[in-house]
């Protein structure tokens, strides 16, 4: 969420938003022009937001009796979830998505971090501050490429038109969502043929995933995969 809110300070547009506790986080935010509110109450708000100009965006770690939320529903505002806003923004660009269970967010660093150093250049929305930048966010007005973490948790991750994705791992998880193994399974399928068939998928190998794209596969000390990694050290 918060490289969400530097993405739209970025191109000009006022944020404002809530958290229940102030941390370094939300401190930088707050300096860098965010309004933030801690206090889950309609009352504190102290300017009028228009519906012709205002999009709500949440996750789901708001809860659905949170006071905010509600009432910007019950107002009629536009409010979507936090995968949808990125969607926009995949279809808007590249979107370069990496997906899996474990190892999203060190993906994405790598990812964000090879682009960035390359002419191509990158736009970054990453799931965790990343030491190389000091940030979850990279801008970069003159590059088509965005990297953005593929969330499955809540079928986040569908609401994403990638050009091209990673896939790391598919181990079972967020069962309490999906039900079970087979159907979590099928989400990331699902996901696969999200992807551009123009573009292509880097899948860990031995995942049974088959896209509408070109399809790449990777391992360690392994001869039959696509690409290999060897005498690591």
């Amino acid at each position: 969420m918060s490289a969400l809110a530097r993405y739209y300070l970025s191109i000009g547009v006022r944020v404002f938003g809530y958290d229940k506790t102030k941390s370094d986080l939300t401190e930088n935010l707050a300096s860098e022009g965010c309004k933030i509110s801690y206090v889950d109450e309609w009352e504190v708000m102290d300017e009028p937001y228009s519906l012709e100009s205002t999009l709500v965006i949440y996750t789901p770690a708001i809860s659905a009796e949170n006071v905010w939320l509600t009432t910007f529903r019950n107002k009629g505002f536009k409010v979507i979830k936090r995968a949808e806003a990125l969607g926009e923004i995949t279809r808007a660009s590249k979107g370069l998505c990496v997906a899996g269970t474990h190892g999203k967010s060190t993906t994405s660093a790598m990812l964000a971090f090879l682009l960035k150093d390359s002419p191509q250049g990158c736009n970054a929305f990453l799931g965790a501050i990343a030491s190389n930048f000091n940030s979850n966010f990279l801008i970069d007005s003159s590059s088509s490429n965005t990297v953005i973490e593929a969330d499955e948790y809540d079928r986040s991750f569908l609401h994403l038109s990638p050009f091209a994705a990673i896939i790391t791992n598919i181990d079972p998880d967020h069962l309490d969502i999906y039900g079970t193994e087979e159907k979590f399974k099928e989400g990331f399928r699902q996901f696969a043929m999200k992807i551009d068939p123009a573009g292509f998928l880097i899948l860990k190998e031995g995942l049974q995933v088959n896209p509408l794209c070109k399809k790449y596969t990777y391992s360690i000390d392994s001869d039959s995969s696509d690409y290999i990694g060897k005498n690591i050290r």
